[in-house]
């Protein structure tokens, strides 16, 4: 299908999401509509890119109805599956004279009300999620940190959402003064990020804390760029043979609704990127990029 087919002859015209009663909606259906451009001033050699932008066909109560990539150089482009079940695309071009252009466009339904997601019951234990990064290891600070909300006596989800808490209201939004390498430690002790940022710090304080915890990428109704946030695995009440992943944002200091997208989950940004890659040349390049992301269909109970 073409990327047109999905956006224009699918879909109604959008809903506003502030009209919508989101505690009596059964069922919700979005399209979501990217594009990354990249100039270069001369030829650039052996392009190898990667992007995580497709949602998995299956996600909790997400699903994935449709979707369309379009590359404006021809290449290899191949579509597997990572380890945790994430769609990552790979394009490789042996030449690109001036520049080249990603657009996807993804059709998603989700049903309400949100619940947390069934994982696997050995990632309670798994290293993966609770060993520390390189944007998520914790220094002195954050471990002072962890000691101190350790000793208010939470444990399970109401230690998750303290944490949520905590890290929302200690840290202030400010964008343009961290970037895609900052760590969490740097973050913390500036005091501000975005929600990376957010996402980081409290991942390696849950880590720390014996949660374990994965990042998330993915997108907001109502925000321009990406949005990512945390998802904390916690045992199944009643159930030793189950688990389950609580969604959690604390750049909003909020539990995670049907206002969120997910693309894709990982110990930190570094295995979610949504577009990088390398190339053999002499110079650099530049990217802009545009997100689009709608709610087009509601259904209440």
């Amino acid at each position: 299908m073409t990327p047109h087919a999905i956006h224009d002859e699918t879909h109604p015209a959008p809903i506003d999401p502030s009209g919508v009663d989101w505690a009596r909606v059964r069922e919700s259906e979005y399209l979501v509509h990217q594009r990354f451009q990249y100039e270069y001033p001369a030829q650039i050699l052996d392009l190898q890119h990667q992007l995580m932008v497709i949602p998995p066909t299956v996600f909790g109560d997400q699903r994935r109805t449709v979707y369309s990539l379009r590359v404006s150089e021809a290449g290899e482009v191949t579509t597997t599956q990572d380890l945790l079940a994430n769609t990552v695309i790979d394009v490789r071009i042996p030449s690109v004279e001036r520049g080249i252009e990603f657009e996807a466009w993804v059709s998603l339904r989700r049903a309400g009300p949100p619940q947390p997601r069934e994982v696997p019951v050995e990632w309670l234990t798994d290293a993966r999620f609770l060993q520390p990064t390189d944007r998520t290891a914790p220094d002195a600070a954050i471990e002072e940190a962890a000691a101190i909300l350790a000793a208010e006596g939470l444990v399970g989800l109401e230690l998750a959402e303290r944490i949520n808490t905590w890290v929302h209201q200690t840290m202030k939004y400010v964008p343009d003064v961290t970037g895609i390498r900052t760590t969490a430690a740097h973050a913390f002790a500036a005091g501000h990020g975005v929600c990376q940022d957010y996402s980081h710090l409290m991942i390696a304080i849950c880590r720390l804390l014996g949660l374990p915890a994965l990042y998330v990428s993915g997108h907001l109704l109502g925000e321009g760029g990406t949005h990512s946030w945390v998802e904390v695995i916690l045992p199944s009440p009643g159930d030793e043979d189950a688990a389950h992943a609580w969604a959690l944002d604390p750049t909003h200091g909020r539990r995670v609704d049907l206002t969120y997208l997910t693309v894709a989950v990982g110990r930190e940004y570094g295995d979610v990127a949504p577009t990088s890659g390398s190339y053999r040349a002499g110079h650099g390049g530049t990217l802009t990029g545009f997100k689009e992301v709608r709610l087009v269909g509601i259904e209440y109970d």
